[in-house]
């Protein structure tokens, strides 16, 4: 969230982050955003209980007043309905600590090592109602070495994620990246 609100700030990127929408109340971005003059909004899930169409359809109405024209999901750890995703096509972004299409879902870092892999990184992709399955917009690795725990992957893979996500964003923006299923 800090990467793209850090690149937002520059006069030529084509995107202005104008919301910070959070389902906890106690998430650390809302006061990261409201320091970086950035309006911030609280949707608890939790009083909708299992109605995950009543909390979208909440969301959705927040997001629509506020005449958001792109979503970037960072560290919204709630799947969404095909409602929503449907609603917001082509308008929704995800980052995924991942090279997808491997290591959809959690635990990915541990996935990898387990693995074996060479590279890990992570990717930033439009959202469909498959979980982590959307059209790739861009990614980015690093090298996965013998010595690298959880933690190390992890922190080399965030570096990435501050990289590209608001390389994604701009690419969105400026209409250079579309995604429009048939």
């Amino acid at each position: 969230m800090m990467a793209l609100i850090d690149a937002a700030k520059a006069q030529d990127f084509p995107a202005a982050i104008v919301l910070v929408v959070s389902n906890r109340p106690d998430a650390p971005g809302l006061a990261r955003a409201r320091e970086s003059g950035i309006e911030t909004a609280v949707l608890d899930h939790r009083p909708f209980g299992d109605d995950r169409i009543a909390f979208e359809r909440a969301l959705d109405a927040k997001l629509v007043a506020h005449r958001i024209d792109l979503v970037c999901l960072a560290g919204f750890m709630r799947l969404f309905t095909p409602w929503l995703v449907t609603r917001w096509n082509g308008r929704m972004l995800n980052i995924h600590p991942a090279l997808l299409p491997q290591f959809k879902g959690l635990n990915t870092h541990r996935r990898a090592l387990e693995a074996g892999v060479e590279r890990h990184g992570a990717t930033v992709h439009f959202v469909v109602p498959e979980t982590d399955s959307g059209p790739i917009i861009i990614q980015d690795s690093v090298a996965v070495t013998a010595s690298d725990t959880e933690e190390t992957l992890a922190a080399r893979v965030l570096e990435v994620e501050h990289r590209i996500y608001p390389q994604a964003l701009r690419l969105v923006a400026q209409g250079r990246m579309t995604f429009a299923p048939h």
